[in-house]
């Protein structure tokens, strides 16, 4: 059963079909297909149909945005919007969110960019996780928590530190999420893309205009965009509609009247409230008299973590830096010389050395290489998604022994991290 534009009822049919039959149909732009299994079994495209449950089916569906806007516009709030707006629609949609702000962090912690397949509405109860919180990170108490997001490591706030590397792992995400984007449920649900101010202007970014252009073009291609929304910025509108309006429709989104400037200060204290909230759990206190207070809609449960302390060997985990920080500059170089290692090459990083930078440095754990793998490449970890995220406490040269906290327990023997820009401590 379907409804026509007018919200009446629109014809229905029921076809029985014999085994190993198909039934095929062709949509006109703007219409719609709903398609309800009511015994037996059958499946589409290799999905099996859930008997009883209604699948849509569209000629323009589904909708991937990408979200454009500058500094303090709302684009984040935007996308949460438009993503619990989907999950309350009554359809059993799971539309994927993802975040490539680094400054944002999404489910993980600051400098990692993030996508996940959102069931729930999204919990939004404290700015250290605006997204709600993730499996990796928090009991599963809550819906919410049952997040299971894919996360790549970029280990900065901006995007002007490393313009490749943040094209590379944008498309590695993409990709990513192609691979996973099967069941029809997904198919159905569509995407949504946050993206970081530096997208919507050169101005105070740090980034190039073509860097900027090749950066938004990554994220439409990585994740096959067909719209455009904009918020608040009309010269990035008119941009975005030149370069993309003949693909797809690009439309304005007028700035939330509500919206807070943030400065500076405010985000570094706000990063290492999510570094703290990662390691040591979300806890909030209602206020006094309330009892029945929820977060995020559910009872509030106690979400302190004990997170592990522990002493490994330099020679357990095999840390990487990657990119300017790794590279001498060019004026300390000989003269005529030029570098070897490249803006996107991992190098290995020695804490016993004087000026490692390794002491309160964030790590992000690497999963292992796929094992179906068998040659080895150089730039082989930039590939590797994240499986979480490690903090130096302490370093012991002389016994060539560091002090590891993590939010979980379990060997570190053999395993890689890779050290951004992002430093935390409990002080």
């Amino acid at each position: 059963m379907s409804m026509d534009p007018q919200g009446t009822a629109a014809p229905s049919k029921e076809w029985v079909l014999a085994p190993e039959t198909e039934y095929r149909f062709e949509l006109d732009a703007g219409t719609s297909l709903a398609v309800k299994l009511t015994s037996g079994q059958a499946e589409v495209f290799g999905a099996e149909l859930v008997e009883g449950k209604a699948y849509v089916f569209g000629y323009e569906y589904p909708p991937r945005a990408l979200v454009l806007g500058p500094e303090n516009s709302g684009k984040t709030s935007v996308c949460k919007i438009l993503v619990n707006y989907a999950v309350r629609t009554g359809q059993d949609w799971s539309p994927i969110l993802v975040n490539v702000d680094p400054n944002e962090g999404g489910w993980a912690v600051p400098g990692a960019i993030s996508a996940a397949s959102v069931s729930t509405p999204i919990a939004t109860s404290s700015p250290a996780n605006t997204l709600g919180s993730a499996a990796s990170s928090a009991p599963v108490t809550h819906s919410s928590n049952a997040l299971l997001p894919l996360a790549y490591w970029y280990g900065h706030a901006e995007p002007k530190r490393n313009p490749l590397l943040m094209d590379r792992l944008i498309r590695n995400l993409g990709q990513n999420v192609q691979d996973r984007d099967e069941e029809v449920e997904a198919v159905c649900s569509g995407l949504i893309v946050d993206t970081p101010a530096a997208f919507a202007s050169t101005t105070g970014s740090g980034l190039k205009e073509d860097q900027r252009q090749a950066l938004i073009k990554s994220c439409v291609d990585a994740f096959n965009i067909n719209v455009i929304l904009v918020v608040g910025h009309e010269k990035l509108t008119v941009e975005m509609q030149r370069i993309y309006g003949g693909r797809m429709d690009v439309v304005k989104i007028p700035k939330s009247g509500g919206v807070v400037e943030l400065d500076r200060s405010y985000r570094e204290r706000i990063h290492s409230y999510q570094l703290h909230t990662y390691m040591y759990g979300l806890r909030i206190e209602p206020p006094s008299g309330v009892a029945d207070a929820t977060l995020g809609g559910e009872p509030i449960t106690d979400l302190t973590l004990a997170p592990s302390s522990i002493q490994i060997s330099f020679d357990d985990l095999s840390i990487f830096r990657v990119g300017e920080e790794s590279m001498a500059p060019q004026s300390a170089l000989p003269v005529g010389a030029t570098r070897t290692v490249s803006e996107m090459q991992p190098v290995q990083v020695d804490p016993a050395k004087s000026g490692s930078r390794l002491l309160n440095a964030v790590l992000a754990l690497l999963s292992p290489p796929h094992p179906d793998e068998s040659e080895r490449y150089d730039e082989e970890i930039l590939d590797l998604t994240v499986v979480g995220f490690l903090v130096i406490t302490a370093l012991d040269v002389p016994n060539r022994k560091m002090t590891i906290l993590s939010p979980n327990q379990g060997s570190l023997a053999g395993r890689t991290a890779i050290v951004g820009s992002f430093e935390w401590s409990e002080q």
